[in-house]
């Protein structure tokens, strides 16, 4: 098992500095000059020259990547160009907003997905397996955007259990903060659910068809008994992958919801930094979510090797 770790561990880390050079180049080649955007186009040359050398953009491409990283690896991610604050902070303050939305939204579809998927497997055929797939291809096909605003319209209009948009803040209370971020949760979960779903029924069908799970049944357990003790944990392979991608794209891809609900989360933080050429910011952030969902997928791959032994035994 630590042999298969440390293998894991150090394709982390070649994946996290490919994608720090990816992730640097790529913005810094995009066109426009942050100190131009923020001087105007009527600034003097020796304004914008000063400007440039505070910012460190007079450096070279080199040298403020090795800083940029330097920075990443002791916790100082630099200062923001446009709201002036270091970008650790900017960062923080967001991420108690989408990390806790993630989270929600990520044990909500893990709720849905689980029995929907078992039960469609232990109805294959039947008219529940029919009608389950039926509503888990409509989640699929629906965009959360649209799942948002009709929640909004029936939720926050019409019956007014919650706001329409906003966040009220951990300070006011945990149920309050939970409160708000509900409908965002719900609209991120439902199209996630509707593909765990799928994924659990299709992993539990192929499972049910193995010749242990025969051997389970010749031995006097029932079907349900057989799916619970013995078909489960061998169907959960493919679901842990799922749901390692799930949270990172919940984490990582919420910045339409954001905007929908007008949260002060990282996806919509990217979105006004770029629109500002915010470039720090932007590299930060993204590095973050890149840093996030690598981390996740590393211990999706050890959450493999302890459902299935035959991996740690390849290594």
């Amino acid at each position: 098992m630590l042999r298969y770790a440390l293998k894991r561990l150090l394709s982390l880390v070649i994946s996290l500095t490919v994608a720090s050079l990816v992730i640097f180049f790529v913005i810094e080649v995009a066109p426009g000059d942050p100190a131009s955007f923020m001087l105007g186009i009527n600034a003097q040359p020796e304004t914008l020259a000063a400007l440039r050398a505070e910012l460190g953009l007079d450096l070279s491409k080199g040298q403020r990547y090795l800083a940029w990283v330097g920075g990443l690896l002791s916790g100082d991610f630099g200062t923001s160009y446009t709201y002036r604050t270091p970008v650790a902070d900017i960062i923080a303050q967001r991420l108690w907003v989408s990390l806790p939305l993630a989270l929600y939204a990520l044990a909500l579809s893990t709720l849905i997905a689980f029995p929907a998927g078992i039960y469609a497997a232990s109805r294959r055929g039947r008219a529940g397996d029919i009608g389950m797939m039926g509503a888990t291809q409509l989640g699929v096909a629906v965009p959360n955007f649209w799942f948002a605003m009709m929640l909004v319209l029936i939720f926050a209009i019409n019956l007014r259990w919650f706001a329409a948009g906003g966040f009220v803040g951990w300070d006011r209370g945990f149920w309050a903060g939970l409160h708000a971020l509900t409908l965002p949760a719900v609209a991120l979960a439902l199209p996630q659910a509707a593909i765990l779903a799928r994924v659990m029924r299709s992993s539990l069908l192929d499972v049910l068809g193995e010749d242990f799970m025969r051997t389970a049944r010749a031995k006097g357990l029932s079907a349900r008994q057989a799916l619970w003790r013995h078909g489960l944990r061998n169907a959960l392979i493919p679901v842990l992958t799922i749901i390692g991608l799930q949270f990172s794209f919940l984490l990582a891809g919420s910045i339409i919801i954001e905007q929908v609900f007008y949260l002060p989360g990282l996806g919509r933080l990217v979105f006004q930094s770029i629109s500002a050429r915010d470039l720090i910011v932007v590299e930060s952030v993204v590095m973050l979510l890149v840093f996030s969902v690598i981390v996740v997928n590393f211990i999706v791959d050890l959450a493999y090797a302890a459902v299935d032994p035959r991996l740690r035994l390849r290594t």
